[in-house]
């Protein structure tokens, strides 16, 4: 049985364990002499089903995440010792060859017969083990249920054993995403150490010219590469700031408006139309820019005798801002919306107007929540990749002027990225560096957020 197949029959007998966890329970309230029941029925069927799901569902994960490489081992185990001594790399080719016959994937050239029989004998215990998984999960899956039913009576705690488990659940998973984080923050940093090894740590961060292409062999003739970051983070800073000044006003406008001067038909009307801004896939804004508003931009200028490339930071901010407007919008109006009543009535009652009551009372209430939307534009903005490619071009140019073309950080490393990369050249991991760069801007600009919304803040009780 395929996994996804029998983690989905895990889930339909943790159904079945609720429903009728729930049906005992509802069968022992009824009866007289069974007594007070100490929990809702509700509870005894949840604590029924996180009984036959959770200990079946772990037993899966751990099968799965031990299995495939103790199989791998064992049918990869008689054609290494029939080759002799293997290098690591070698041994994890013939590891690579193996599973691309296991997926269907036939090699051009002949394939091994040693490695087609270890193939098939991985093919065989896999089939084996699957079945071994799907006796063992089921089973243990039934008793669990079969053991909680036969114990539900009025004085089992049902309520407290379920809140405790969905207690453990919910601090396994934010302990998980915090490890997770972790990860991947030391993943970065290892590399990026890496790379300042070989390159001096000043000339990345104040260097002004940005050419990584060099030579990777010592018979290659190529550049030396030069991995100074102020051009790239420049072009990041102009575009995501073009960006945000047209994504700020037009959403924060915007909220203000379908908050507290539209009507509630307008306001059904015209809010989802606004969040569909948010749904249009990035490439279908790339062309857009590099169709009609790049050429419109480069006409413009041409019209008014400037200079204007094909490919100008101005276009991408622009589609870009519009692109962001909803994350602006559609928060900022949710955080509006939460503000008191009450609040709203006590101005007016005060004589304030609608718009000295939006600017004292509603907007200062609702800051902490505004500059959150705000962050999470910024965010999206100095993460956007496929606008910079086509509007923006891939040329490091340290320039303030929007009509130029410029790159951003996330486009280098993409970049840098593509392609049949040596990870021990400075030019690979020079995307691990631009990537802790780009981490430690978005944290300072985190930092100065806290402090402007704890500095201005406004709290009422």
């Amino acid at each position: 049985m395929p996994p996804l197949l029998l983690i989905s029959v895990v889930l339909v007998l943790s159904t079945l364990a609720y429903w009728q966890g729930r049906r005992r329970a509802f069968a022992l309230a009824t009866q007289p002499s069974a007594g007070k029941m100490h929990s809702r029925p509700g509870y005894y069927g949840m604590l029924a089903a996180l009984w036959c799901a959770l200990p079946a569902l772990a037993i899966v994960a751990v099968w799965q995440m031990a299995a495939d490489p103790l199989l791998t081992q064992m049918a990869i185990k008689g054609v290494a010792a029939t080759k002799g001594n293997l290098s690591p790399d070698q041994l994890n080719l013939l590891v690579n060859d193996m599973r691309n016959l296991v997926g269907g994937n036939v090699m051009a050239r002949a394939v091994d017969p040693l490695l087609q029989a270890a193939a098939d004998q991985y093919t065989g215990m896999l089939r084996i083990s699957n079945i071994a998984l799907a006796v063992v999960a089921l089973a243990t899956a039934l008793v669990a249920a079969y053991l909680v039913l036969a114990k539900i009576r009025p004085t089992l705690r049902a309520r407290n054993q379920v809140e405790l488990a969905i207690e453990i659940i919910l601090t396994l998973c934010s302990t998980f995403a915090v490890f997770v984080t972790i990860g991947i923050i030391l993943s970065v940093l290892f590399e990026s150490i890496r790379f300042f090894q070989q390159v001096p740590f000043f000339d990345f961060l104040f260097g002004l010219k940005w050419s990584p292409q060099m030579a990777m062999r010592a018979d290659q003739v190529g550049s030396s590469g030069s991995f100074g970051a102020v051009p790239v983070l420049a072009g990041t800073f102009l575009i995501s700031g073009i960006a945000m000044a047209i994504a700020v006003p037009f959403g924060l406008m915007s909220a203000i408006y379908l908050s507290e001067y539209a009507g509630p038909k307008f306001r059904a009307i015209v809010k989802p139309l606004l969040e569909i801004l948010a749904g249009v896939p990035t490439v279908v804004y790339g062309f857009f820019a590099a169709l009609v508003v790049a050429p419109f931009i480069r006409d413009m200028g041409a019209m008014a005798g400037l200079s204007v490339s094909s490919e100008s930071a101005l276009a991408a901010g622009l589609v870009m801002g519009i692109m962001i407007i909803p994350f602006v919008s559609s928060l900022s109006d949710d955080v509006i919306n939460a503000v008191p009543q009450s609040m709203r009535d006590g101005s007016y009652g005060l004589g304030a107007t609608k718009s000295e009551t939006i600017k004292l009372v509603i907007l200062p209430a609702a800051l902490p929540g505004i500059v959150g939307s705000i962050l999470l534009a910024v965010s999206r903005a100095i993460g956007e990749t496929m606008i910079v490619v086509m509007a923006a071009g891939m040329a490091a140019n340290l320039t303030a002027n929007p009509l130029q073309a410029v790159t951003t950080v996330t486009v280098q490393i993409v970049t840098l990225l593509v392609g049949d990369q040596e990870f021990d050249s400075p030019k690979t991991l020079a995307a691990f560096a631009l990537g802790m760069l780009l981490f430690v801007v978005t944290l300072v600009l985190n930092v100065i957020a806290l402090y402007v919304v704890r500095k201005y803040r406004e709290e009422y009780e």
